[in-house]
Parts: structure tokens; sequence; C-alpha cells
């Protein structure tokens, strides 16, 4: 049975477990997406759509967890644990992701990789104020210095790279592409906030079957959202053209979309498991500190310049993981040297 109440070294063992999901999801998503773009690939509904279309796949681990509670609970085990309320606030979450995929989307359609990186730094700071504002996330000194080299590391690879402009691409579409970048940026720094909310309103114990439930229903409502956008830009019809004319062949084409819809389904559950068991500002740090790892793999696989700029980003990327975890050690180490006085405090009152 699970227990809403997870002790410390199993919430670890889940953080780090989320962490590798996301990192996969993360450092692979965008290059996956960048890949679709750049042997032919030109649906943006589409692209958006692959984004949350690997919902199914989270019924894997939901029918697991649920048989294994069926054998400890019997007959009576619930076949879902969510209720109306929140599957209706995971329902407009899932919406606002929908749209939040179709401005990555065409942002990510129009800029090299090292530029659509200045989405993830924006995305952090949005990440930051929103849990301030909405969860009333107290922000350490540590938090605040990882934030602020985070952000300035990630800038500093999408503003000072040499990617500059894909060929095809005007000064104008550039321009728009970049501002969908930052209202992706923004809109996700409150989506993730509104998650962690959704668990503190929820009412009911928050448990891994939850939150998978929690992911799947936003998952579908983003999907839904974004095959309306497909249905009326005629998305659907124009794949089988768009597979025969894609520059690997048109069996890699069909390749290209089931990874990269699987791939963007580790970035979506990494992020709700990371949430679940930290916070949505640790999501926010992950995303960025995950960023140079991304930056490597442009580097190599579709042959970014490496330049001074992108490894002075490294190091101060690297330099805020450290700041905020070493934040996170003393917190933890502070609890612990709490909890034995409390220990005491309550044996007295219970003798």
């Amino acid at each position: 049975m699970e227990h809403p109440g997870l002790s410390t070294s199993m919430r670890r063992i889940l953080l780090l477990i989320s962490c590798l999901i996301l990192a996969v999801g993360i450092c692979g998503g965008p290059l996956m997406m960048r890949l679709y773009y750049v042997e032919g690939g030109s649906r943006i509904w589409l692209s958006s759509w692959l984004q949350t279309g690997g919902w199914p796949l989270t019924l894997i681990p939901l029918a697991t967890l649920y048989y294994y509670r069926r054998k400890i609970e019997g007959s009576n085990t619930k076949f879902y644990l969510m209720t109306p309320r929140i599957f209706i606030a995971s329902f407009v979450i899932g919406i606002a992701t929908g749209l939040d995929d179709f401005l990555y989307s065409w942002g990510g359609s129009k800029l090299p990789v090292s530029t659509s990186s200045l989405l993830l730094a924006a995305q952090l700071a949005f990440t930051a104020v929103g849990a301030f504002f909405i969860v009333k996330l107290k922000l350490s000194p540590f938090s605040i210095n990882a934030v602020v080299l985070l952000t300035v590391g990630a800038v500093l690879l999408g503003i000072r790279s040499n990617g500059d402009r894909p060929e095809g691409v005007t000064s104008k579409e550039y321009v728009i592409g970049f501002m969908m970048t930052l209202l992706a940026a923004a809109l996700y720094g409150v989506i993730l906030p509104c998650i962690e909310l959704t668990y503190m309103k929820a009412k009911q114990a928050i448990t891994a079957t939850l939150v998978l439930e929690i992911q799947m229903i936003m998952s579908f409502a983003a999907t839904a959202f974004c095959t309306i956008g497909m249905i009326v830009n005629k998305d659907f019809q124009a794949m089988s053209r768009e597979a025969k004319q894609f520059n690997l062949g048109e069996a890699r084409y069909y390749t290209v979309i089931v990874c990269t819809a699987a791939i963007w389904e580790c970035f979506f559950v990494g992020i709700i498991g990371v949430i679940y068991c930290s916070s949505s500002l640790m999501s926010g740090v992950m995303i960025a500190v995950l960023l140079p790892v991304t930056e490597v793999l442009a580097v190599i696989f579709f042959k970014e310049n490496f330049s001074g700029e992108k490894g002075l980003a490294l190091f101060l990327s690297l330099w805020g993981f450290v700041s905020y975890f070493y934040g996170e050690f003393r917190q933890t180490k502070k609890e612990k040297n709490k909890s034995p006085e409390a220990e005491m405090t309550t044996h007295t009152e219970s003798v």
C-alpha cells in the first residue's frame, strides 16, 4: 500500500529517479524537436502535439500500481484516486500546458537550440517568482543565489551564442520566435507552481498513483488542445506528404515522431515527480542545470559552436546547482537537529 508520509530516504530515492527521468526528457526533447525541423518537418501543431502525445504511456505505471494496491487491499481497491475537484484543476492546467507547447514549438521552429535555451533561463526566474506568490515558497539566500547564477548562465547561452538565425528564417520570424519563447517561459513558470498548489489544496493523501493520474489528465488535456489545432491546420492530412519529403526517409520520419512523443513524456512525468518529492522551484533548477548538457548534445549532433560564453555558462550553471543543494543540505541538517527535541517533547507528553 502507498503511504503518503514518505520517509526521507524514500523521498530522496524517488527524487533521484524523477530527476533521471526528467534528464532524459529535458535533454532529448528539444534535440528531437530540432531534428524534426532540421530534416524537413514544418508542422508546428504536430510538434506541439508530440510534447504530450505520449500520455498513454502513463497507463503502464498506473496499471502496475493498481495491481499492487489490489493485491494488498483486495476487491475494494479504487480504480482511480482522483476527485472531481482535482480532475478539473488538472484539466485546466493541461489546457494551459497545451498553449505553452504551441508557443514553445513555434519558437523552436525559428531558433537554434542554443538560443531557445533562453526559454529555460527565463522559466527558472518566472518559476521562482511564481512559487513565491502562488505557493508562498520561502526563498533562502542559497536558492536566490542559485536562481541568479542559473539565469545568468542560461541567458549567456541564449544571447551570447554564435548560433544566430537558421537558414531560411527571416529577421521578423526570428524576433517573433524569440518573443514566443519568452511567452512560453512566462506561462510555464506559472504552470509549475500551480501544479504544486493543486497538491497542497487536494484535501487527500498525495500518493504516487494520484501524482501519475494528475499528470495523465494534464497531458490528455494538452493533447486534446493541440489535436484541435492540428485538425484546423489540416496537419493530419499533411503528415503523409511530409513523411515522403522528410530528409531521413519516410520510415525514420515516423520513428522520430514516436521517439519524440516518448521522450517528451519523460519530461512531464519527471517534472511532476520532482514537484511531488521537492518543490516547483526545484524542478525549475533541475531544468536549468540540465541546460548545459543539452548544449553539449547540440554541439555533438547539430555541429553548433561551443564558444567561450557557453563554457562560462556551464560553470555558472554548475555553481548555481551546487549552491541550491548546499542550501537544501543545510536545511535538512537543521530539521534533523530539531527532530530529536520534538521526539523528546512528544514522548514526555505521552507519559
